[in-house]
């Protein structure tokens, strides 16, 4: 039932975006809106790019999708109080830190969490309350080296480990 609410959601953005793009194009609205990327780095006003600063080197390359989501962030900027901001800025500092490859990752985990039955994920929330209320000694505890994932154990079981190269056995001379 939340798939198919999901579905008709998506659509409705959809038709809505096509929508805004149509309007732009007949009122002669910038480029960049009728092309559906969104706004160049160049088009931001000072305030916006003041607050997406750490963005700036992906800016462009992110998805109209993306854009917005973070332009909304930077519309709910001044409301924040300073401690919220602070913490927007460290995120997102954080997030321009990450590669490609991590950001896929963190991403999938967050559709991961989603999945979850919400007693469950509210039950992970007081965890990482609690893990987050702890000093660094403390947290030092649970640093543990990654669990190598099933799948990796089979590809590691099922490639021939490599033998060691050859060498010709030499029989010592005595005297």
């Amino acid at each position: 039932m939340a798939q198919k609410a999901h579905r008709r959601l998506a659509r409705a953005r959809a038709a809505l975006g096509a929508l805004v793009a149509a309007l732009a194009l007949a009122t002669g609205a910038p480029a960049e809106a009728a092309s559906g990327k969104g706004p160049e780095w160049a088009a931001l006003t000072a305030d916006q790019q003041q607050v997406l600063a750490p963005l700036r080197e992906d800016w462009n390359a992110l998805t109209p999708e993306q854009k917005r989501k973070w332009l909304g962030i930077a519309q709910r900027y001044p409301a924040m109080s300073a401690e919220e901001q602070q913490r927007v800025q460290r995120r997102m500092e954080k997030w321009a830190r990450l590669s490609t490859e991590e950001r896929w990752k963190a991403r999938q985990q967050y559709r991961n969490l989603e999945k979850i039955a919400p007693e469950r994920r509210e039950e992970l929330r007081r965890y990482w309350a609690e893990y987050q209320s702890l000093s660094p000694e403390e947290r030092r505890m649970f640093d543990v080296p990654p669990v190598e994932t099933r799948a990796e154990a089979r590809k590691r079981r099922a490639s021939p480990a490599k033998a060691p190269a050859s060498r010709p056995y030499i029989v010592p001379s005595y005297p």
